[in-house]
This record gives C-alpha cells, structure tokens and sequence, in this order.
C-alpha cells in the first residue's frame, strides 16, 4: 500500500471547514507518536505531500459518538475535550499530551473544540497501525543502533538466535492439567491433579474466595474452588499461579527487579479481569491470565543476566533493552508452550497504545487498557496518551462501559483487586 493511503482524507463524515493550509516539517512529525516510528523516507515524504489545517477558536473538530474517519494532532494553540456529561481537559501544543491524536479508533469517544485558533494535522487512522522502522519481529530482536554496542545484547542475541537460551517449562501440574482436560476430564479427576501441587490448591482456594468470585460462602476446598469456578477458569488459574515460579533469579539485583515486573504484571492481570467482568464480552479469566503473562518474555533475558559477572552489563542497559526483548522472546515461550493465538501475541502487543486488530473489543484491547490505567499516578504517566485518545478505548462504548467511566468503575473495584493482588503474591 503506498503512503498516500496512509495519509489521505476520507469524506466519511463532516468535517471542519480550515481557514487555511499550512506547510508542515519533518521536525514537527518527529515528535509525533506513532509518526516518529516511521523510516525518515516516509516522514520526509509526508513532510512534502501534506499540509496542516488552521481552524478559528470555537471550531468543533470532532463530536462524541461519530464515526471516526481520520485521526488528530495539535499542532499549535489550544485544544478542549469533554464528554457528554460536562467532564473535560485541555490539550495545549508543544506539551506531552500532543505528541499523541487527539482521539483514535472506531469513532470518536469525546468532543474536541478549538479554545484558541490552532493547527491541526489529519491522518489516516491506518497509520495508527503500521509497521515502525524497526520491528519487533515475533522470531527475531530487532534492537536501535544505540544498543547495538552493548556486551549484553549482543550475546544474548547471539544465543538466542541459536536457540540456545532455555525457555522456562510450563510448571508440571499445570501441564498435566492442561493435557487431562483435552480428555474431557470431570472437577473430581482435575482436582485430584491439582491437589498434588498443595502450594498451588491453597492458592487456588484462596484466589476463589478473593472478592473478584462473588460468593456468600467460602471454599474450603479445592473441590469447592474448582466446582465453584468451572473447570476452564481453573486451568487458566493454575497456570497463572503457577506462572510467578518461573520470575525467580539468584542474582540479588536481578531477583528484585523480577518481582518487581511480577508485581507489575500482577496488577495489570487484577485489572484486565474487572475490565473483562464489565465489558462482558471478553472473559475475565483468559484476561486475567493475558496480564500476567505479558512480560514473560523478559525472564529468560534476565535470568541469562544474572548467570554474567556484574560489570558486564549497566542497569541502564537492562532497562533500554525491556522494549525489545518482551514481545518476540515472550511469543516464542508461550508458543512453546502451546499457548492459542490470542494469548501468544499478548507480549507484542501489551504496550502497543494504538494496535487495531479488529473491530470487536478483543483480549488483546483489555490488556492494553489495563496496562495503560496500570501507569496512571507513575512517573511515566507524562509519556503516556490519554485513555480516551487510543483506539481501545473507542471500542468500549459497544458494551455500556465508556473511557470517561472506566476510571470509575476501577476505583470502585480496588478492593477486590487489592485482595487479589495478595493472593497472586504469595
């Protein structure tokens, strides 16, 4: 497909009427997110063959509930967002909140007016899913040449490339499970099976009381856990309890960061099951077995870490390579582990803010929403786009739950997420 597609007006719907054109420059798209991603070719090429739009103050941009036909960035002046309710915020240009669209998606979640006159550059809303210059490739790692002289990378990449960096094993009581339901097994039998773990049958009886599985009288035992949550949910429970085995190192320093990216992936996974619960489309125990596995592939990276002499690498280094190892080597484990699809692409796309692989609210938009809200109150928080901007978002209003609320709800949810977090702790 050539840029142009990817750049060209559509007359979907109504749009503003400009006052005039103006020339835009490639310094301009390179602080744009995801434009920044895309080779200097093609920004160059954009550069020349678009201009931006100035609209008066007062201007409605784009209206709450219609469909979206293109995607838009501020270039200049003063932007207002709100909903129908009255609730709103200011997008002013040159700050971190417009390097990202003002809105993404299947239609518009919000209303955009112009408070001042202001530039306005559209997009086409494909754009929000090409291909970086620089891909995570499943099968492959792609690292910056900024990383490209790092001991580190280097020589993982090397063994990774030849296959010889050992993927963690699905934990045993998980795996026997997993085989005996493809034969159709009763709760009586998948009990008897989880029961040889005991760790792992605590944790399950104490994960079906945690306040996510609204009951009136608790399990006792893992009968009652396992007849009280359906025997597909407890197959995803036991591989997700079973999972945090697998975040463990001997290194000092490596070991806390492994239970800090648990810990991380433990909230995102409380988080993706409220919002599953809510949507009632996608379920709740493959979301919450979706967060928990999105930074699996960071543990066979850092456990080769741990096994180098310390000067070997910075922890600069550990972190600037996070991005790029999570997504391929985490699809290569869950494949291995004969993982469905769905949950196999979960790593490449977990921070992915602007994927767009259907229409339909996927697994795949609960994981990238939970992670999202997951940052909120951070220090990355500042380097993040608005909830209400990204195309998850636009999705929700099909199942009676809208960005604006969705804060909400989670607030009201804490509780139980909070109880689960401790369960999933242990």
């Amino acid at each position: 497909m050539s840029l142009k597609n990817f750049f060209s007006k559509s007359d979907k719907t109504k749009q503003p009427q400009a006052i005039e054109a103006e020339n835009i420059t490639v310094e301009m798209l390179k602080t744009l997110i995801p434009i920044r991603s895309l080779s200097i070719e093609k920004i160059e090429s954009f550069a020349t063959d678009r201009k931006a739009e100035r609209y008066p103050a007062k201007t409605i941009l784009f209206s709450q509930g219609d469909e979206a036909d293109c995607a838009f960035y501020l270039l200049s002046g003063q932007v207002s967002i709100s909903d129908n309710a009255g609730k709103n915020y200011e997008v002013e240009a040159n700050t971190a909140k417009a390097k990202f669209p003002l809105s993404s998606g299947i239609k518009y979640t919000l209303t955009a007016e112009a408070k001042t006159d202001v530039s306005i550059l559209r997009v086409s809303q494909k754009i929000m899913s090409m291909q970086p210059s620089e891909p995570h490739h499943p099968m492959s790692l792609n690292f910056p040449a900024r990383l490209s002289n790092s001991r580190l990378i280097q020589t993982f990449s090397q063994n990774y490339m030849e296959e010889d960096i050992p993927v963690p094993s699905m934990p045993d009581v998980a795996l026997r499970l997993r085989k005996a339901m493809e034969k159709d097994i009763g709760i009586a039998e998948a009990v008897k099976i989880i029961q040889f773990d005991p760790v792992i049958a605590a944790k399950l009886i104490q994960v079906a009381n945690c306040p996510l599985y609204v009951t009136a009288n608790p399990a006792k035992t893992c009968l009652e856990a396992v007849s009280r949550i359906g025997l597909k949910a407890t197959q995803n429970l036991v591989i997700s309890l079973c999972i945090k085995d697998i975040f463990q190192a001997k290194s000092s320093a490596i070991k806390k960061l492994l239970e800090s990216i648990w810990r991380q992936s433990v909230y995102v996974s409380c988080i993706s099951y409220v919002l599953a619960a809510e949507t009632k489309i996608v379920n709740p125990e493959e979301a919450l077995l979706a967060g928990l596995i999105c930074d699996i592939g960071l543990v066979p990276f850092l456990t080769y870490a741990a096994n180098l002499p310390d000067d070997y690498y910075t922890e600069q280094e550990l972190i600037a390579a996070i991005p790029y190892i999570r997504g391929p080597v985490g699809m290569n484990i869950l494949r291995e582990w004969d993982f469905p699809e769905e949950l196999v692409v979960i790593p490449s796309f977990a921070e992915d803010w602007y994927q767009h692989t259907q229409d339909k609210l996927s697994l795949i938009d609960i994981v990238v929403l939970s992670r999202l809200h997951s940052k909120i109150g951070t220090a990355d928080m500042a380097q993040l786009p608005a909830i209400t901007s990204i195309p998850a978002a636009s999705k929700l209003d099909h199942v009676q739950l809208s960005p604006e609320n969705s804060l909400h709800i989670l607030h009201d949810a804490q509780n139980k997420i909070n109880e689960a977090k401790r369960a999933f702790s242990i």
